[in-house]
């Protein structure tokens, strides 16, 4: 075999589940039709969630050094402001809400990559493939063939893996058209700030709009329009999925400064435009996000409205949660149909994002929630959960702590023996293993038998760390929570046993007995 995964598509989802399999030993190819990155900011918004993935990745430093924070929106009629939202998020969570050119994104995962010595194959695309027991025998457009145990398709919204697979890709498409368009304006509103403004016909509909969306520099925005008649033109891709960029002209300067001078709220000019295009938006998800030793992820399997910055992100955390268990199923050590757990985890997860997008878009961000807080963790991706998944152990419906499946929170405060700092519990997640904590009020040398059994039901591929409320003398890695931090995170109330995932979900969570720990990574691993 050429590889062990090709991965079609080299977006923010095809470099992350590349990195993800390198980070892992694995090896992979990653092929694009264009000879050149995209240099459009087209998914602007990075989640605190995918910001927590990042950390993990080993991206985060560079993200945020090159990001600026969204701090919230504006919303105006004419030059009156009627509306604001402050953007925030609890103590408890460690990012708040990004905002970076997408180009820039790939830039920095492609540079991460790099570092595991696998480059993008540019101008190579993928033409056809055919699978079998044994794996996936891939035609690319060069005319060459890779053998490969497993395909990942990455490939947007006209993806060939999803077609050649023959899933159905059912949903609809907005009437609407935008323009958009990357540019500088010299108005004197808050920075930091997404702004929306927009007029209304008669009848109450919107028939004209301005949405601007902060991008690092000095007075840079994205801002999305309405798209004037004379730009109007059918999207490109040639498969009737009427979404993305269309194949007529781009707009100019001036169609932008002509929607500035009816809604900006304030007299402004735009200059120094780096991008444009036409985009139309569709709503749609695939039937399976994988058969046998394919899967698709990102667009290729749900496209909706970029309302709340959702589709980027939720494709990333589409390709880590697939590429452990990929890794897993390569190197031969992951438990009969583990990949099938992609599909059952993650497709319900596209489902909600695609339906509430669509709301989103209609009737705002935030609208039938039951609070602000709860609109903002679900914005940011907090509340993602698996608890209907085949992955996670059984979940105590009757208690208010943090359960199996979902979010491992962070906690701070944390002491070890040679670390002069307190550290965060993230710390101990930044590897590629499972993580089990155990925790104990009194005696320890019983766990140390259960680390090792756990160790090696997981083939080595587990690490385990031993929490107290003060030091304990162990032969397994000891960690204080000296602040009582993670205690309330994770609501300890006696001895427990905590698995946390790869990709920073608890699988597991249960009293510190061998035959619990080692009968859940059964079912995770061979």
């Amino acid at each position: 075999m050429s590889a062990d995964v090709l991965i079609a598509g080299a977006g923010p989802i095809g470099l992350t589940a590349a990195i993800e399999l390198r980070r892992r030993g694995i090896g992979c190819r990653i092929v694009d039709p264009l000879t050149e990155p995209p240099q459009y900011a087209k998914a602007v918004g990075i989640q605190p969630r995918t910001l927590e993935v990042f950390e993990n990745m080993g991206v985060v430093k560079t993200v945020l050094d090159a990001s600026i924070m969204m701090r919230g929106q504006i919303a105006y009629d004419g030059s009156t402001e009627i509306g604001r939202m402050d953007l925030s998020l609890p103590s408890d969570v460690p990012y708040w809400f990004a905002m970076l050119p997408q180009y820039e994104t790939e830039r920095i995962l492609a540079q991460r990559l790099a570092e595991f010595g696998t480059t993008v194959e540019r101008g190579v695309g993928l033409v056809s493939f055919e699978q079998d027991d044994s794996g996936v025998s891939a035609t690319l457009s060069d005319g060459s063939i890779a053998q490969v145990q497993y395909l990942l398709g990455c490939d947007g919204a006209h993806s060939v893996v999803r077609k050649s697979l023959g899933l159905t890709f059912e949903g609809g498409a907005f009437a609407e058209g935008y323009m958009l368009g990357d540019v500088e304006v010299d108005w004197s509103l808050p920075a930091g700030y997404g702004i929306r403004s927009n007029h209304k016909a008669a009848d109450g509909t919107v028939d004209d709009l301005l949405v601007a969306i902060p991008l690092p520099g000095h007075g840079r925005y994205r801002l999305s329009m309405l798209v004037p008649p004379e730009l109007t033109a059918p999207p490109s891709g040639g498969d009737g999925i009427v979404h993305g960029f269309t194949g007529g002209p781009a707009p100019e300067l001036h169609h932008i400064q002509a929607v500035l001078d009816r809604l900006a709220p304030e007299p402004t000019t735009a200059s120094n435009l780096r991008w444009s295009s036409v985009f139309k938006i569709s709503h749609r998800i695939v039937d399976a996000y994988g058969r046998g030793r394919v899967f698709v992820a990102g667009d290729a399997a749900h496209i909706h409205p970029p309302t709340g910055a959702q589709g980027m992100n939720t494709g990333i955390q589409d390709a880590h949660n697939l590429a452990w268990k990929v890794a897993l199923a390569v190197r031969g050590v992951a438990a009969a149909g583990l990949t099938d757990t992609y599909d059952a985890e993650r497709r319900p997860v596209g489902e909600e994002v695609v339906g509430r997008t669509v709301v989103d878009a209609r009737e705002g961000v935030g609208a039938h929630e039951s609070s602000f807080e709860t609109a903002m963790r679900r914005q940011a991706q907090l509340l993602i959960a698996y608890q209907e998944g085949p992955l996670v152990s059984a979940v105590d419906t009757a208690s208010g702590t943090v359960q199996p499946g979902e979010r491992a929170p962070d906690a701070r405060g944390l002491r070890r023996d040679i670390v002069a700092f307190p550290f965060r519990l993230f710390d101990l997640f930044a590897g590629v293993n499972h993580t089990l904590l155990l925790w104990s009020d009194g005696s320890v040398a019983e766990y140390e038998e259960l680390a090792a059994q756990a160790v090696q039901a997981a083939h080595d591929l587990l690490d385990v760390y031993l929490v107290t409320s003060e030091r304990a003398e162990s032969t397994l890695p000891s960690i204080v929570d000296a602040d009582g931090e993670f205690r309330a995170a994770y609501g300890i109330d006696g001895p427990s046993a905590i698995i946390v995932r790869p990709d920073g979900y608890i699988g597991h969570r249960g009293l510190p007995v061998s035959a619990e720990v080692l009968a859940y990574l059964k079912g995770t691993f061979a």
